[in-house]
């Protein structure tokens, strides 16, 4: 008959524990001599150095071959989204709605204009060339100060009576508000519609036809030059900013309308219907009395 198997002690489990962290009788250290201690440390070190040394040299070589102007994939950037100045946006619709009468909707609306224009002032615009209108500006070499690239010249003032320096409010003080259209950038795309002329913005009255009597465009005949295209990145152009568009609606009647604006050009799309911002804004422009 088999014997119970004998039930150890607290101070015999110590002691077992004590004898495997350091036995006197076969002069080992958790299981081991102290001279295979130190070949499998030795054999460890070598192993996270060559490892690391290889992990370093991979990312070496992928930084090296990596151009810190122009990403290596653009598959997603076919054509630029359009956006529109104020963006005031309820759940996934931009409408712009603002009060005639009342002093704070005006200057919530202008005020955003007038930030958003800061970087077009005549000081911040200064340094940047004035390029020769209606070719592109393309540039091989980085020739501009810190190994950079020149930016065209795009000043407020080019959008006349929607440029805030003469009418402050932008026309939200009356009937007749401006809102600023701008193309997104994509790193060497040349925007055309097919004729060698530069792309223009048409806006469309979707519903509410009589309650707009005129449209106007600033630039005259709304149309984004092609002196800053093509646009080479971030950090080849620090100083670029982009081309704009102002139209200003003259409101009628009811005061409301539904509009589209879109880039008319020979290579940007606008039917995509996964993309709605691409090629085109459509908002509602509303004002309150």
């Amino acid at each position: 008959m088999a014997t119970l198997k004998e039930k150890r002690t607290c101070g015999q489990r110590c002691e077992d524990f004590g004898r495997f962290v350091w036995n006197s009788d076969t002069g080992t250290m958790f299981g081991r001599t102290p001279e295979k201690w130190v070949y499998i440390s030795l054999y460890y070190v070598a192993f996270y150095v060559i490892m690391t040394g290889l992990f370093s040299l991979a990312i070496w070589t992928l930084m090296y071959t990596l151009d810190p102007y122009t990403p290596d994939y653009q598959d997603r950037l076919t054509s630029p989204g359009v956006m529109v100045w104020p963006p005031t946006y309820i759940e996934e619709d931009v409408v712009l709605s603002y009060n005639m009468s009342d002093k704070a909707s005006q200057r919530k609306m202008s005020n955003c204009l007038s930030n958003f224009l800061k970087p077009y002032n005549d000081t911040s615009q200064q340094y940047n060339h004035n390029c020769t209108r209606g070719q592109y500006f393309r540039q091989e070499k980085f020739e501009a100060p810190h190994h950079t690239k020149y930016s065209c010249r795009f000043t407020q003032s080019m959008l006349g009576r929607c440029s805030g320096l003469d009418e402050p409010t932008f026309g939200y003080n009356g009937t007749m508000p401006c809102v600023i259209i701008k193309m997104n950038r994509i790193i060497n795309f040349l925007p055309n519609n097919g004729t060698g002329m530069a792309p223009h913005l048409n806006c469309t009255i979707l519903s509410g036809h009589d309650n707009i009597d005129m449209i106007e465009y600033f630039p005259t005949n709304g149309t984004f030059d092609l002196s800053y295209f093509p646009y080479y990145g971030k950090l080849a152009q620090p100083t670029y900013v982009n081309p704009l568009v102002a139209v200003k609606f003259h409101l009628v009647k009811e005061r409301e309308a539904k509009i589209q604006c879109r880039v008319v050009a020979h290579n940007i799309a606008y039917q995509d219907s996964y993309e709605p911002y691409q090629g085109k804004v459509v908002f509602l422009l509303k004002a309150l009395k």
